[in-house]
């Protein structure tokens, strides 16, 4: 059985839960190790035990600097015990970076993949920040053997832009992960009633013009609109985010959620997927291809996005969905104004017609996914008898 070491920034993050999931249902060993981003460890993540390489702070990037300086100076006594893996899995820049370490602490040569959803904005600067970011990059992904990542967008305008990585390239979708049901099966069932027409706004909520958006929007539609959203907000982003909600009378926050065991259930209580963020405005907001995007569609919640972004070019291909012209109030009232019901299930007929597969991906994914790594992992071994005999 494959053993992989999963690095990851974060083991608090719904995401990375997400994607132990999928090593595990496709046959993989897992040694899940990681920061946190909560004030005490964390006990279990699917039957893991995470080996703890202690708290870092969102939008701190100094903090995690040090946090990494550190964590990579203990990494032989944090992972001691723990068998050699096979691969070494690192997800994000700051985790490649303790990848490297972690082999030379089992005096391994296990190939390092490198998982890279997000192009933070700091590694697109011009200046000496980002020339560097860029170049440690380029340095610690010398050893990489796979780039995992979730939009072509983020290959054309920043990996292959830059000649970061040279290693293959897989592009592994952020789809809903469907493994208690056929991911081939369409979705039963009609939608919630309207009006009131609710915009679902799902996810890590970390974009302060979406809110402002989705507030004045709904405010001006003297309620045949709400917005519910369910998360995790980013407080670093949103000092005041419960009050500012309580204040708005058609946003609701409705907590947390648990994916992808709740994600039937609360899309099902929407009918439109806010698929938009401006977070990183022109650069990695525009590129990506988010959870929402896959999670609302699968369940039959139309998609919103904004024009001239991945996201819109995705949807445009499938022929679906509402695409903004502009980033305003005006533009979201003219897209959505004179909604019926009649209008409405054309538009949700039209997202439920095609293959579900397009939106989820089930166990035969997370087996090709293990199975892609036991190919790395085998020609890697490979490599270094042919070394070795040569």
């Amino acid at each position: 059985m494959l053993h992989v070491l999963y690095l990851v920034h974060d083991v608090s993050d719904p995401a990375v839960r997400r994607r132990v999931i999928m090593l595990k249902a496709g046959g993989a060993r897992l040694t899940l190790a990681g920061f946190r981003r909560t004030a005490e460890p964390v006990e279990d993540v699917e039957g893991l035990k995470p080996v703890d390489l202690g708290p870092t702070r969102d939008g701190r990037f100094a903090q995690r600097l040090g946090a990494v300086a550190k964590a990579a100076a203990s990494i032989s006594a944090s992972l001691k015990g723990v068998p050699a893996p096979d691969v070494v899995m690192a997800r994000n820049l700051e985790m490649l970076a303790l990848a490297q370490r972690a082999r030379s602490a089992f005096g391994s040569a296990a190939p390092v993949v490198y998982e890279c959803l997000d192009i933070h904005r700091l590694v697109l600067r011009d200046d000496l920040v980002g020339i560097g970011l860029r170049g440690v990059e380029r340095m610690l992904g010398r050893n990489v053997k796979l780039l995992l990542t979730s939009s072509p967008a983020f290959v054309r305008q920043y990996f292959q832009r830059f000649s970061q990585i040279d290693a293959p390239i897989e592009l592994v979708e952020n789809k809903q992960l469907d493994l208690a049901t056929d991911a081939a099966q369409p979705v039963s069932g009609p939608p919630v009633e309207g009006p009131p027409w609710r915009i679902g706004w799902f996810g890590a909520l970390r974009c302060r013009r979406s809110l402002g958006l989705l507030a004045s929007f709904t405010r001006a539609s003297d309620g045949r609109f709400e917005a519910v959203m369910r998360g995790r907000p980013s407080l670093t982003e949103f000092p005041d985010f419960h009050g500012f909600v309580a204040s708005e009378p058609h946003l609701k926050f409705m907590g947390a959620y648990r994916n992808p065991e709740d994600m039937a259930g609360i899309y099902g209580q929407v009918h439109f997927s806010w698929a938009i963020d401006f977070f990183e405005e022109d650069q990695n907001s525009k590129w990506l291809l988010p959870n929402r995007l896959y999670e609302g569609c699968r369940f039959g919640a139309v998609p919103i996005a904004m024009a001239e972004t991945e996201t819109a070019n995705f949807l445009d291909r499938q022929g679906v969905g509402v695409i903004l012209r502009e980033p305003t109030q005006e533009a979201l009232t003219e897209a959505l104004s004179g909604m019926t019901a009649e209008r409405y299930e054309v538009l949700r007929s039209s997202v439920l017609a095609r293959d579900p597969k397009t939106w989820s991906c089930d166990r035969s994914d997370c087996r090709a996914l293990v199975a892609m790594l036991e190919r790395v992992a085998s020609d890697s071994r490979a490599g270094a008898t042919g070394a070795i005999a040569a």
